[in-house]
Formats: C-alpha cells, sequence, structure tokens
C-alpha cells in the first residue's frame, strides 16, 4: 500500500513539474477576427493607393447579367479583383468580377461588376468582405441586386422587386464568431433592414416609367443546386416571393455597420414547380440582359434621389 501510495505521489510531482514547465501561450498571437480584420485594412488600403482620395458613397452590387450597367457610368478607375491581395475572386459565368470606382452626377458610386457565393466554397467572411471594405472606403448606401426566382404567382419574369424582408434561415450568418468591434456591435436588430424611402422611389420610377415593380418578401438559400418543388411550396408558406443564392447575407453585414439599404430582385425565372419549362443558369442570365434597360432606368432614378 506504501509503494503504492509513494508511486501516486510521485506521479502527481511530475505532473505538476510538467505543468509549471509548460511554456505560457505567446499573448501577442493574433485571434481570426483581428487577422480578418487585418485584412479588411490590407484590402481598403491598397483600393486607395489606386483611386486616391476618392471616396465612393454609394456601392451598388450587380447580379447576373447587370454588369453592363457599370459600362454607362463616368468611371474613375476600374479594378479587377484579382489584381486585389485577399479579396475573393468570383468563379461564375456573367460575373465579371471588377469594381468599378465612378461618378454619377455628383454621387461617388463604387459598382461590383459581380460577386461570390458561398457555394463557391467560400466562408460567409469572405463572401460579406467586399461590402465591408468599401463601406470603411466610405460608402454609407449599399444598393443590392440579383437574379431571383419568382414564388409569387402574381409576378412575372423581366419584373423586379424591391425587398422589404428576407429569410436568411436557410444560410449561415455572416456575424458568427468573434465580433468585430469596429465593424458594428455584437447584436444587430432586423426590424427595418431595407429602406422605406428608397422602395417608395423605386415603386414611383417604376409607375412613370411603365415598368412592373413589386414589394416582397426574398428568401436566400446556399444553392448551388436550384429548390425542389416541394422546397418552393415550403417557402411560399413561409411567406417568401423570391428566392435565389445571394444577397440577404450582405445585406446583415451592411446592417450590422449601419448602412442604409436596398435590396432589388430581377425575376428572372419562376420557381420550380410553377411553369412546365425548366430554366438554366444561362436561361437566368440572358432574361437578366434583357431587363437591362429598365434596370439602368430604376437604378439613375434612385441615384438622382441620392444626390
Amino acid at each position: 500500500m506504501k509503494k503504492v501510495i509513494v508511486l501516486l505521489t510521485a506521479f502527481l510531482m511530475v505532473i505538476a513539474l510538467c505543468g509549471c514547465a509548460a511554456p505560457e501561450a505567446d499573448s501577442g498571437e493574433q485571434s481570426e477576427a483581428e487577422a480578418y480584420y487585418q485584412r479588411l485594412v490590407s484590402c481598403k488600403e491598397q483600393i486607395e493607393s489606386i483611386v486616391g482620395d476618392f471616396k465612393p458613397q454609394v456601392v451598388i452590387v450587380l447580379g447576373s447579367g447587370l454588369g453592363e450597367y457599370a459600362n454607362e457610368l463616368d468611371a474613375v478607375a476600374t479594378i479587377p479583383y484579382t489584381e486585389i491581395e485577399g479579396w475573393p475572386e468570383t468563379t461564375v459565368h456573367n460575373h465579371a468580377g471588377n469594381l468599378v470606382f465612378a461618378r454619377y452626377k455628383g454621387l461617388n458610386v463604387v459598382v461590383m461588376q459581380g460577386r461570390v457565393h458561398y457555394y463557391e466554397g467560400y466562408s460567409m467572411d469572405e463572401v460579406v468582405l467586399p461590402i465591408r471594405v468599401l463601406h470603411m472606403l466610405g460608402a454609407d448606401t449599399c444598393i443590392l441586386t440579383n437574379a431571383a426566382g419568382a414564388i409569387n404567382a402574381d409576378y412575372h419574369v423581366g419584373d423586379f422587386v424591391c425587398v422589404k424582408d428576407h429569410i436568411s434561415s436557410f444560410v449561415p450568418s455572416p456575424l458568427i464568431g468573434e465580433n468585430i468591434d469596429e465593424l458594428g456591435e455584437r447584436f444587430v436588430g432586423m426590424t427595418d433592414v431595407y429602406d422605406k424611402d428608397m422602395r417608395k422611389t423605386l415603386r414611383a420610377i417604376g409607375r412613370k416609367e411603365n415598368i412592373p415593380v413589386h414589394t416582397g418578401v426574398f428568401l436566400q438559400v446556399t444553392g448551388p443546386q436550384y429548390e425542389t418543388p416541394t422546397e418552393i411550396k415550403m417557402y411560399r408558406k413561409l411567406g417568401a416571393d423570391t428566392v435565389a443564392m445571394s444577397l440577404a447575407v450582405e445585406a446583415i453585414a451592411a446592417s450590422h455597420m449601419g448602412m442604409r439599404i436596398c435590396g432589388i430582385n430581377c425575376v428572372s425565372n419562376m420557381a420550380a414547380g410553377m411553369e412546365k419549362e425548366g430554366f438554366s443558369h444561362d436561361s437566368i442570365g440572358e432574361t437578366m440582359e434583357q431587363s437591362a434597360q429598365n434596370f439602368e432606368v430604376l437604378i439613375n432614378g434612385l441615384l438622382d434621389t441620392l444626390q
């Protein structure tokens, strides 16, 4: 028994000595959140080295088939995503992958010709990185656009929908993880994400120009597969009018930073099970290109009110 006690005592002493000898953690080591924030700062500084003192006021994110809008603006600088170290690169057809800094009358805007998506294999932090960097550059208003499938049977292909609310329950939140206080508070209210005045403006422009503009609830899914007819029935019962694979998480990140947000869906197809004919990514892109002229009228009219 004494031998057992002696051995046990020796064992505990060895453990204690090992614990004392363990090296202390490096207090200077960066957390993931700190490293990510430094990545944001690095992207911001790289862009500033190109655009100089040009401070964007409005961010416009262009969805599939809408990228040509940027070519109509008075560009100050065009920066391919590939030229910004740390900036996620889009891999999707119809997403050119450029930042276009431009002037629209008296307004400084920055246009994203394409975005990255969660389904491309990026983390949500990477998906919303562009919005965060562009806000850090000075933009306080965000216009998010995308191609979306219509769940509401009253909508038609080519119509536009002003997002009044969204359902993001089917995708991870971009705010998961350690909060970055420089960007916003830990807990963010989602009661009024989308600006009411900008919705009213777009509806008024639509009535004036005879462009169908609705107001509806948008639902984001991960993709890349399209939804099944049964999933669409479920989303309809949840109250969704449109569905797509982007926009809501960017709106969450923008709201976290206190930005003024406008969401615009262009109806590129009727959702699964609502029509006999199917659809594809290419057909969606073609529909969006056909809607580009009406889109330009709506966006320019909206920018006129932001002067």
